[in-house]
């Protein structure tokens, strides 16, 4: 009796190292947000290897600050807009490989890059000729590669709606598993209105939002006015053309409001830039994908806390877009 219980209190007391150590050797492996998949992101998140290591609003603020009127654009082919949306596609069904061939054959580059501030990792597609002497300005994307791509933020008009580009920045970096679009030149840069993206179908930055709503991604595309235009508003909240994205454009509003934002509402009460005439919010509206046409006066794009506050409003409304059950056709995890 006494050599049974001498090994029943041997055998428990073995149990009580093996739970300790599996206790150990799991804190050890989590990340500091407590996941245990070592995939965390957030600031203070080492650089993973191979990643270039940027400040992802430094980087944009660069790339825009060289655009201008009356330079820096040259119309698209439309074999360049469709092979430049089709690979994006392809990056988006976890074709990497061959989504970086195509996209070289039109000049554009993919590289992984590291943003600091919000410790995630981003695909970077650049125009390999922004950094030449004559730019073609056709556009700049970012994609989350830590999370499964859901949604997209639209900078169209960057160096003319001054500050867009950085609150799109910050909204990228607000909810996981964006895709932030950047127009590659200034809205004046081109013959006539040819480099105004938000008003041309044969332009790459609409071949590739187009590429996102046939996709099932919504959107949500900044703008800015000037305060003259709307005096007494400081945000004017529009679904475009179509009304898939109502319900969010709602609760947009609402959490504007409850971020101290005046905001005029174009589903009900007539506003001004209202974006009817948007073309990326006429696809997604045939595509019955929700697109939100938001503008912003200049005190809310100048940045600080008014921007802050801009920016978690709409997190409200991209977190619950990247939290959606996937629809009938979406893209499949991107492959790394």
């Amino acid at each position: 009796m006494r050599a049974q219980r001498s090994r029943v209190i041997t055998f428990a007391a073995v149990l009580l190292v093996i739970t300790g150590l599996a206790a150990g050797l799991t804190a050890l492996l989590r990340t500091p947000d407590g996941t245990a998949d070592g995939t965390a992101d957030g600031p203070g998140r080492p650089a993973p290897k191979g990643a270039a290591q940027i400040d992802l609003a430094r980087e944009v603020a660069d790339y825009t600050g060289r655009f201008g009127p009356g330079r820096g654009y040259l119309p698209p082919g439309q074999a360049d807009r469709e092979d430049i949306a089709a690979a994006i596609g392809q990056w988006l069904d976890g074709h990497r490989a061959q989504a970086e061939q195509r996209l070289s054959q039109r000049d554009f580059t993919v590289r992984t890059v590291f943003d600091r501030p919000s410790g995630r990792r981003y695909a970077e597609v650049a125009d390999r000729t922004d950094s030449g002497v004559a730019p073609r300005g056709w556009g700049r994307v970012y994609l989350d590669l830590d999370h499964r791509p859901s949604w997209s933020v639209q900078v169209p008009h960057p160096g003319f709606d001054l500050g867009t580009e950085q609150l799109g920045v910050r909204v990228l970096r607000g909810s996981p598993g964006g895709i932030l679009v950047i127009a590659g030149a200034h809205r004046k840069a081109g013959v006539g209105n040819s480099a105004d993206v938000a008003h041309r179908r044969d332009t790459v930055f609409h071949a590739i939002c187009a590429e996102l709503a046939r996709r099932g991604l919504p959107g949500i595309q900044l703008h800015g006015f000037a305060a003259s235009a709307a005096p007494d508003d400081d945000v004017v909240a529009s679904t475009g053309a179509g009304s898939a994205g109502r319900q969010d454009g709602r609760d947009l509003a609402d959490a504007l409001r409850e971020h101290g934002f005046r905001v005029c509402r174009a589903w009900a009460r007539s506003c001004p830039l209202e974006g009817l005439t948007n073309v990326q919010g006429q696809v997604a509206d045939a595509d019955h994908v929700p697109f939100l046409h938001v503008e912003f006066a200049p005190t809310v794009r100048a940045g600080g806390r008014p921007a802050e506050r801009a920016a978690a409003a709409i997190a409200a409304i991209t977190g619950r877009w990247a939290g959606k059950p996937e629809p009938t056709g979406s893209p499949q995890p991107v492959a790394h």
